[in-house]
């Protein structure tokens, strides 16, 4: 097979085919995800890395037998395209600082470090005051209704998809994402 070279497509384009593939396809979905959150933080570990892939593409999407293998394969295939770029991708066990991470990078990308700075810009101090005087009952409350709120939005987001479903079937699916993601 010829290997085609996209360097020179705009990237808006080879995004898209990206997206694309990422759907059609759910190695190249998980290797995308593990690539995004190497590029962004370092020092994660195997299991924690699985976690966050699994809360993108679901429970068991590393497969339900062999995925300790799935993992590995996926990550060669990660540390091959670091490589490309001149990255190098390792593994630190170290009691400080352990998990992959790549070489001579800080432990956050500066992209995902403003990120973080932006977001903690906005929080507001009188908002956080008033969380800190609510009672333990109270907070509890409160997350109860912000956790009864995004099912709510998930379950209206599934009906959308699939208007043919009721609103318990779609009630019960999105408890279902919730509880095995």
């Amino acid at each position: 097979m010829k290997t085609v070279m996209i360097r020179d497509l705009p990237r808006k384009l080879i995004e898209a085919i990206l997206h694309d593939a990422m759907r059609r396809d759910m190695t190249t979905a998980r290797r995308a995800i593990l690539l995004q959150i190497l590029w962004n933080e370092r020092y994660l570990t195997r299991a924690q890395l699985i976690a966050r892939v699994e809360y993108s593409l679901g429970k068991g999407c590393f497969g339900n037998s062999a995925w300790e293998d799935t993992f590995y394969r996926d990550m060669r295939m990660v540390k091959q395209t670091f490589q490309a770029e001149n990255h190098v991708l390792e593994y630190s066990r170290s009691k400080q600082r352990n998990g992959y991470y790549l070489k001579g990078q800080p432990a956050l990308s500066p992209e995902f470090q403003q990120m973080i700075t932006s977001s903690v810009g906005e929080v507001d101090p009188r908002q956080m005051d008033i969380y800190q005087s609510l009672s333990p009952a109270d907070r509890f409350r409160q997350g109860c209704v912000i956790s009864d709120t995004a099912r709510k939005v998930v379950a209206y987001r599934i009906l959308q998809e699939n208007p043919n479903l009721t609103l318990q079937e779609a009630n019960r699916m999105a408890l279902q994402r919730a509880y095995t993601a």
